[in-house]
């Protein structure tokens, strides 16, 4: 003899309607399982059940609507629609959907099921494991809350409390949430993971650590099978000695890269070195930083900072062994010591070895240091690896000194000059090599007493407070000093005079002078998710009560206004929509 009963398997899926839908249908209209084998018997102690147990055919055996179902033994409960299932329970759907538990059990009024006991649920790309888990047929939605733990192809997940949407295929993990990969460690206060393509949603503080780098952020994305990222609100990837931080952060573990966009810091902790723009590219296996937008690099010095600009920077390198490259329209400046001048410089292209402590300007260099402007060819800064204070100056090919004085310009002119430094200040020069000197000679009083127009093979100058306070004329001298009456204006100046004063950075703003705003990328952010409404919603209402034969009780259909999820306020689902 074969009985029904309204029976519905965990996790089948063909049309469903919302609560309110199946609420009015006639219960005529349910559709019935079908039990297609077992041995049948009644026990006075079950007067309301029918059991049917395993026999030597094998395990009870149920169908519903493609939907499979094996138990050792099973209590059917027709007059409230409800049947136990014990012992090595297998639900099965096609070769999609496999459930394995110690105890079943399906209220067929309310289409819900609950499992416990080694609950293992899989499909063709996660296996769940927990001790207890609900589902819920009108809402498509799985959820456990005692502790579960998902296998990937890849990683592992486990959490405290989790929901699984069988339309989307997503579970939503809350509560101490962590992945597992030989890789990775990864930690969240929230995380949707979707089954089939392994994308991971982070919401709340959450970090992926490896041997490599860290990655914090509060909201973000990971791809636990192709291992990219994509990272925003308070994000940075901490490396061994250097962090990155920007508004948005592209990560990729396999290509060991990342890039970011707007507001861009990079900090080495070993170098105190900073850089900032508004997009840059790491490069790990090589130690390169590229960095563009308003890219500047800060070197950090006890009571002073050396800035380096340029329309793009590179720094690749080991520890203390870094190499900046500015390309474009590049500028540096030093600020000083409180009282002292600040130095500066332009060139088209600059390069900063920090081991060897040299900045060299290239292309159209131009360095004030205090009243001085110096150009030539190619310009040399040397400073003292152990004080990192400026020690030596060198240019090459064309170089060439101006000092600006009330009566006109001091001017120094030569193949090569090289200066010494005292305390970041310039304090003796020498020019080399078809030198040419226009001095403006002046008594105690600072009284004008002539012009000095002197050509030699090399000159030495000093200066006292940036000031040149005397001149030393070697080999093969030709001058005179001349009085301003005999000396015109039209050759007061030498041959490749420039005055570039304009130009000159007297501040640190000054870096980005004439250059227009960079146009910032608009951030495409990640939302929260949207409002899937409360798990436990309208379960127990004055039409849905629990049956008497189910370990289930009201309170464990409540839900916990403690786990709730972070969610989209400006979205919200009807409950029990699926």
């Amino acid at each position: 003899m074969n009985y029904s009963i309204y029976f519905l398997l965990l996790f089948i899926s063909f049309p469903y309607f919302s609560e309110a839908q199946i609420n009015v249908l006639p219960k005529e209209k349910k559709t019935q399982v079908s039990i297609q084998s077992g041995y049948l018997e009644k026990k006075p102690e079950f007067p309301d059940a029918i059991i049917y147990t395993k026999d030597q055919a094998g395990q009870v055996y149920i169908v519903h609507e493609g939907v499979e179902m094996w138990c050792d033994q099973a209590y059917v409960y027709t007059k409230d629609n409800f049947v136990n299932a014990y012992g090595n329970v297998r639900l099965q759907q096609g070769d999609t959907i496999t459930m394995r538990s110690t105890y079943a059990e399906y209220n067929g009024n309310t289409q819900f099921a609950f499992a416990s006991g080694n609950v293992v649920f899989t499909n063709p790309d996660t296996s769940l494991k927990t001790d207890t888990l609900y589902f819920d047929r009108i809402k498509q939605q799985a959820y456990y809350r005692s502790g579960g733990t998902v296998q990937d192809t890849a990683s592992t997940l486990t959490s405290k409390i989790g929901r699984y949407f069988a339309k989307s295929k997503k579970y939503q993990f809350l509560s101490n949430v962590v992945i597992t990969n030989p890789k990775y460690t990864v930690n969240s206060q929230q995380l949707d993971f979707y089954s089939e393509t392994g994308g991971a949603y982070l919401y709340g503080e959450s970090t992926i650590v490896s041997d490599a780098s860290t990655i914090f952020c509060e909201r973000g994305f990971y791809n636990t099978r192709n291992n990219t990222g994509y990272f925003v609100k308070n994000s940075r990837i901490e490396y061994n000695n250097r962090t990155l931080y920007g508004d948005s952060i592209y990560f990729n573990r396999t290509e060991k890269f990342a890039s970011a966009t707007n507001n861009i810091k990079v900090i080495d902790t070993l170098n105190k070195t900073i850089i900032k723009g508004h997009y840059a590219e790491v490069f790990r296996a090589k130690d390169s930083v590229f960095i563009t937008k308003r890219a500047v690099a800060i070197s950090i010095k006890d009571g002073d900072s050396i800035y380096v600009h340029a329309d793009t920077l590179q720094v690749t390198g080991k520890p203390k062994k870094r190499i900046i490259k500015g390309f474009y329209k590049a500028r540096m400046f030093k600020k000083g010591l409180p009282g002292e001048e600040p130095t500066s410089g332009k060139c088209d292209s600059i390069y900063v070895n920090q081991n060897l402590g040299i900045t060299k300007l290239l292309r159209n260099p131009v360095l004030w240091s205090g009243q001085n402007q110096i150009t030539g060819d190619t310009i040399h800064i040397l400073s003292n690896k152990k004080t990192e204070n400026l020690d030596t100056l060198k240019v090459f090919k064309n170089a060439f000194l101006v000092q600006k004085d009330s009566a006109g310009y001091n001017q120094v002119k030569g193949e090569r000059l090289i200066g010494l430094f005292t305390n970041n200040q310039l304090d003796t020069v020498n020019i080399i090599k078809n030198t040419q000197v226009l001095f403006y000679t002046r008594n105690d009083k600072d009284e004008l007493i002539g012009i000095n127009n002197t050509v030699c093979s090399k000159i030495q100058m000093y200066l006292n407070n940036q000031k040149i306070t005397g001149i030393k004329f070697l080999q093969k001298v030709t001058g005179t000093l001349n009085p301003p009456s005999l000396l015109p204006e039209n050759v007061r100046l030498l041959p490749g005079f420039q005055w570039r004063g304009e130009e000159r950075l007297l501040k640190v703003n000054d870096l980005f002078k004439g250059k227009p705003k960079p146009k910032l990328v608009k951030i495409k952010g990640i939302p929260l998710p949207d409002d899937e409404g409360e798990f436990f919603d309208d379960l127990l209402d004055e039409n849905n009560t629990i049956p008497e034969a189910s370990k289930l009780k009201p309170k464990d259909l409540k839900n916990n206004p403690d786990n709730k999820p972070m969610v989209n306020p400006n979205t919200k689902k009807e409950n029990n929509n699926p």
